[in-house]
């Protein structure tokens, strides 16, 4: 009854199931979805651009009526506002009507957007309340537009993936179709805002999807187009920060790009770190949470009376930073008062975005670190320009860790392509800053301390680097299916075999399908039975050049946790079979050798330092040793 032998033949007379058929099938089915997940996306980021243009307007127009006393959609800086010690009172104002919003429509209008869509991808199926796509432009308008110092990114980013995620829980699509609308939505109101397209297809990997696949990236790549498609009929066609043309840097001064970068990445782990040191003081007060937006506001209040120029969004604080002009007590003053104006209403848990403070915050230091070289160093081949776009660029890349979206979007915001290598430089330098001295982001901060872990690489599949013949097992025992169950079950028995599953064959020594130890065992069989009349015969059979990945989807989609296994050159004979604790083996095995690899690696390096270290030491004792002798 036990077989050991390289092949058993399989009987002409066993039902495959059809799994080619099935695998035609499952491709056009997921072609058909992958086509309409995108005609999705594409209306979503076409409702967006127009919501885009309605959250500008209602920003305008609350700024007008609060520091103008004019209704009026036509964009006013509140830096230019004439109201005197009144303005301290405006921030608070609208803050206080945040606050109420919070407290009787919704409170995940706080904050600035993108780590409640990440939190919501992450841990609830990508599920947003509806009344977000709603109350967060609304929310945001109020607080911008009386003085808060934010950008109109981070709502229409929370907008657009609150309108997305409504769409997708209207549709019954599935979670991981949700997702990618709920990226869609909010990338492309990005998109619509800057005209920044790659950037925002970026941004969507880096900090929503957490995977990098077709099904995902080319539905949101179609709905950033139509967000930028949207920007240029609604809003300009040039660049959103223009700026004089940039020369081609030398090798010196892509050096100090580079150094620069690294400070901006030390600056942005201080920044961060003082954001969410000022929420937690924030959650110590002694009042409750709906007045925090107010008290963050009368902060902005008193700052934005002494620098004006730290109230509202700020986009052409950032334009004239870009083009030089900007002299360096304005430059000071936006890089700190800017700074903390936006860390106590943020931390206040106010409605507004991060990324325009982010931008002008680093633009500013760029710009001032460039000014203090270039004084010094004369003929090191800087601008301040340059300087500006590469600090700008490195704050976010070390603030959010956003590498890729950083550099982009420099890139697409100015149409400047001479600035790629110094935001290369700059960005690399401010990341890898972050990455060794900062454990969390701004985004993910606040998330990770509710215990949500955040994806923070893009592995390929092992599953699917790894193929069946790579963890097949040879040792195949089959039973002859006209044993009995009660012959079977002795046998188990005497030799205390301990296999969960076997191949079944005929009289004649052929392969006719498989059987399970739990249904030989089973009470309510017949024991005089054969084991013919148990026998799954209708099973789906693996070569062994398939992939792992392959393996689970069939095993999945049989009724038995094995499957048989033939060469890639007989079909006709079964050579192993695969399980589940197969499949996992080789998983833990790959994730075992690569972390050993890893950890062999860190000690190899250790141990180097200890020899560099110990050299001196080391000769001294071997003098010694050798004048005893």
């Amino acid at each position: 009854m036990k077989i050991f032998k390289q092949g058993i033949p399989i009987s002409p007379s066993l039902t495959y199931l059809n799994t080619s058929d099935k695998n035609i099938k499952k491709s056009y089915f997921q072609k058909k979805r992958l086509l309409r997940i995108s005609a999705l996306c594409v209306l979503t980021a076409a409702a967006i651009s127009f919501v885009a243009k309605i959250l500008i307007y209602l920003i305008n127009l609350v700024t007008n009526i609060s520091f103008y006393g004019s209704f009026d959609f036509a964009f006013n800086s509140p830096a230019n506002n004439l109201l005197g010690l009144w303005v301290i009172v405006v921030p608070a104002m609208g803050g206080l009507l945040v606050g109420l919003m919070a407290l009787y429509g919704s409170k995940a209008i706080r904050g600035h957007g993108i780590p409640e869509a990440m939190e919501q991808i992450l841990t609830n199926k990508s599920r947003i309340k509806p009344s977000i796509a709603f109350l967060k432009p609304i929310s945001a308008a109020i607080a911008i537009g009386t003085g808060g110092p934010f950008g109109a990114e981070g709502p229409i980013i929370a907008t657009g993936g609150a309108f997305g995620s409504t769409l997708g829980q209207l549709l019954h699509v599935t979670p991981n179709e949700r997702k990618i609308i709920l990226a869609a939505g909010a990338t492309a109101g990005m998109s619509a805002i800057f005209g920044t397209p790659v950037a925002a297809i970026f941004l969507a990997i880096e900090l929503l999807l957490f995977e990098f696949s077709p099904k995902a990236v080319l539905p949101v790549a179609l709905a950033c187009i139509t967000g930028a498609a949207g920007h240029h009929f609604l809003f300009e066609s040039g660049p959103v920060f223009p700026m004089p043309d940039l020369d081609i840097p030398s090798n010196m001064a892509l050096g100090i790009y580079s150094f620069i970068g690294i400070i901006i990445g030390i600056i942005s782990m201080a920044l961060t770190k003082a954001v969410y040191y000022i929420e937690d003081a924030f959650e110590k007060l002694p009042v409750h949470w709906m007045w925090w937006p107010a008290i963050g506001g009368l902060a902005v209040g008193i700052i934005g009376f002494f620098a004006p120029a730290t109230l509202g969004v700020g986009y052409e604080n950032i334009t004239n930073m870009l083009s030089g002009k900007v002299p360096m007590i304005l430059m000071l003053s936006l890089c700190f008062f800017k700074f903390l104006s936006w860390a106590i209403a943020l931390g206040s848990g106010t409605s507004g975005g991060t990324l325009a403070p982010l931008l002008t915050i680093g633009g500013a230091s760029g710009a001032i670190l460039g000014s203090l070289i270039l004084s010094l160093f004369p003929q090191s081949g800087i601008s301040v320009p340059m300087a500006a776009l590469v600090g700008m660029s490195s704050m976010f890349a070390g603030a959010s860790r956003a590498y890729l979206t950083s550099i982009t979007f420099a890139l697409e915001a100015t149409m400047q392509s001479h600035a790629l290598l110094p935001l290369l430089g700059a960005c690399t330098g401010s990341y890898l800053v972050s990455f060794f001295l900062m454990e969390n982001t701004i985004m993910t901060e606040k998330i990770a301390r509710r215990g949500i872990y955040t994806p923070d690489s893009y592995e390929p599949d092992v599953l699917r680097k790894m193929s069946v013949s790579d963890v097949v097992r040879q040792d195949l025992i089959a039973i002859n299916e006209g044993n009995t169950i009660a012959e079977t079950r002795e046998y188990l028995r005497d030799y205390s075999v301990s296999e969960s599953h076997f191949l079944v064959v005929d009289k004649d020594g052929l392969f006719v399908g498989t059987v399970t130890t739990l249904n030989i065992l089973n009470e309510s069989r017949n024991p005089d039975s054969s084991i013919a009349e148990i026998t799954n015969r209708n099973i789906a059979i693996l070569r062994s050049d398939d992939t792992l990945s392959k393996a689970v989807t069939l095993m999945s989609e049989s009724t038995e946790d094995f499957l048989p296994v033939v060469s890639s050159n007989d079909n006709n004979t079964v050579n192993a079979i695969l399980t589940y604790k197969d499949v996992l083996s080789a998983y833990q095995l790959n994730h075992h050798e690569n972390h050993k690899a890893a950890v062999d690696l860190s000690l190899k390096r250790q141990h180097m330092k200890v020899l560099i270290k110990g050299k001196r030491l080391v000769n001294t004792e071997k003098i010694r040793l050798n004048s005893q002798k």
